[in-house]
This record gives structure tokens, C-alpha cells and sequence, in this order.
């Protein structure tokens, strides 16, 4: 039976490099992001759905549901880890051992995918939060300020990440994005110790040819390095450049804090430092402020949902004419 890596990261934080490097071997068969988790967890939840089935009544149909299992939730969770695992095995390649699911927004479900998969491998990425920051940025908004659009990732996904790392330090493997691009086959012979496999010696010289089958995932990476490099390290100085979104970066940091960024591999006061340091773009400054003002009313109002309701308007205006 193949058996599940989940590898877990916030988004932008080097998971697809590391899923293309493991992918080479042919124990580990994944695809681009599956997101296949995310629906069956939050079936339980009240909130964080938007459905035209109401949501909020199947949430209590659910909770009834598990009132009348043996050991509640865990037994729900571990019959949709054996159904996960069969959709797996018929994803994976013959003879492959593993199957690796990478989707980064499976930080908000990580408490439930780890009691999900009990014999399961569970990798968590991290990388230098400012570094993250920066990336959205650059990838998602062409350098222009977009951080508000992806607070669940960097709040509520950084905050699950590291209890839920905490919690199960023992059964986890923790790697730092830098550290693999400083020292790429010490830090993918850890991994492959982990997985209990041997670390072939082209893994990383293949890495050029290796493409990821799926829609989702990130291309711009696949495109931009041909190889582990140690140039995005330092990237995100070139980003976090005039007061906004340094100020907004070190209030970011203040609020991991000292304990959790330790928890990650970085340290407060050295990060506090390098941002002190960066230089000072004053253009990008007076296109933020319109773009910070506007991110406070996308907060205030889920403006996804509003698009999905004004997008349905059509269809009721041609009901309503046929009625």
C-alpha cells in the first residue's frame, strides 16, 4: 500500500523545489497540489464556507454524525485517511512506496491531517517569513503591495503550522528552506534518512528535466531555477523597501515572536536587523498607501464571496423574467 508524505509550507516557501527534488526518485510518485484534503476537513467546521447548499447546515448534520461514531472525530478522520490513501495509491506509479501531497493551504487542516494519517510521513518547510513576504509580492502582485489578500496564510496557516509542529516534533521532520539551498544533499540526506530510502546521487542533477503533471503549483520557480541556488535568500531585501512595508513587516515579526520564529530556525532580533538595513525605494512608497488603504476594506469585507453573489445576479434576473 503506498503510503502518504504530506509535506507541509506556507505558500512560497520553496516546497515546490523540494517536491521536484524527491519526485526524481521513483519510491515517491506526487502530483503539482492535489487540495484534495481541504473539503472532507472542513465539512466539520462551522466556519471558512461559502456554499450554495448552506454550509452551516451540513456542519451540524456533521457534527451529529460524529456524535454517533465510537471515538467521535478521530474515527471520521482516520476512514477519510484510508479513502485519501486508496486515491493515492491509484495517483502513484507502479512499485512507487510513497505518495507526496504538497498544497501549502493545507496548513489550516494540519492538526486533522496528521491524525488522519497515522502511519504517515509529515515534512514541515519553513522559510524566513520576510523571504515569504517578499515572494507574494513579487510573484502574486508584480511587485505592487498584496499582502491583505493572503493573511489566512500568513496569520491563521503560520500560527496551525507551528502548534501543530510543536505537538508532534517527534514524528515530524522539520527542514529550513535556506539551509536546503546552502547545503543541498546534507539536508536531502536528512529527508531520505527520514523516509527510510536511499539518497540517489542524481537527484539534484536531473533536476532541470523534472516537471510536476497538475494545474496548480508553481511555475514560476520551475522556470526561473535549472538548479538549487542560493540566490533567493537575500531576494526579499530588493522588496521590503520603503517604510510601509517595513513597518508592516516588523509588526509581521513581533507578532510570531521570539518563541515561534525559534521554533522555525530564525531569530528575532537578527531579522529585525537585516530590515533596518534595507534600502529605501521612495516610488513603491506612494503606490502602497493607496493599496494598504484598500487592503484594510478587503479585511473588513470578504470580497470573494461579494464577487461569487454579484456574479449570480444573472441568473436570478433571468428567473425572475421567466417567472
Amino acid at each position: 500500500m503506498t503510503e502518504p508524505i504530506i509535506l507541509f509550507s506556507l505558500p512560497r516557501s520553496g516546497s515546490t523545489l523540494l517536491q521536484r527534488i524527491l519526485s526524481v526518485d521513483s519510491n515517491i510518485s506526487t502530483v503539482a497540489e492535489p487540495w484534495v484534503l481541504l473539503p472532507h476537513v472542513y465539512a466539520l467546521r462551522d466556519e471558512g464556507v461559502f456554499a450554495e447548499y448552506s454550509h452551516r447546515w451540513s456542519s451540524r448534520a456533521q457534527e451529529d454524525l460524529l456524535g454517533r461514531l465510537p471515538r467521535g472525530k478521530q474515527d471520521y478522520l482516520e476512514c477519510l485517511g484510508g479513502a485519501m490513501t486508496a486515491l493515492y495509491a491509484k495517483l502513484s506509479d507502479e512499485g512507487a512506496r510513497y505518495f507526496l501531497d504538497k498544497t501549502p493551504r493545507y496548513a489550516l487542516i494540519a492538526d486533522e491531517v496528521v491524525n488522519m494519517f497515522g502511519g504517515g510521513k509529515f515534512i514541515f518547510l519553513w522559510r524566513n517569513p520576510l523571504a515569504v513576504v517578499s515572494s507574494m509580492i513579487e510573484t502574486w502582485g508584480d511587485g505592487k503591495w498584496n499582502i491583505y489578500i493572503y493573511k489566512v496564510d500568513l496569520f491563521d496557516g503560520l500560527e496551525r503550522l507551528i502548534d501543530v509542529y510543536r505537538a508532534n516534533s517527534e514524528i515530524t521532520l522539520a527542514v529550513q528552506y535556506e539551509a536546503l539551498l546552502q547545503a543541498p544533499e546534507q539536508e536531502l540526506e536528512r529527508v531520505m534518512h527520514y523516509l527510510g530510502l536511499e539518497q540517489a546521487p542524481a537527484m539534484l542533477d536531473v533536476l532541470p528535466e523534472t516537471r510536476l503533471s497538475g494545474v496548480m503549483g508553481d511555475p514560476t520557480g520551475v522556470e526561473a531555477y535549472q538548479s538549487v541556488s542560493t540566490h533567493p535568500i537575500d531576494k526579499w531585501k530588493s522588496t521590503i523597501n520603503n517604510p510601509l512595508r517595513r513597518s508592516w513587516c516588523r509588526r509581521y515579526l513581533q507578532w510570531i515572536g521570539q518563541e515561534r520564529l525559534a521554533v522555525m530556525g530564525y531569530d528575532l532580533d537578527e531579522l529585525l536587523e537585516e530590515i533596518n538595513a534595507t534600502r529605501t525605494d521612495w516610488l513603491s512608497l506612494f503606490g502602497d498607501i493607496p493599496r494598504f488603504a484598500g487592503g484594510v476594506i478587503y479585511c473588513l469585507f470578504d470580497v470573494q464571496i461579494i464577487r461569487q453573489k454579484l456574479a449570480g445576479l444573472s441568473d436570478w434576473k433571468r428567473m425572475k423574467r421567466y417567472s
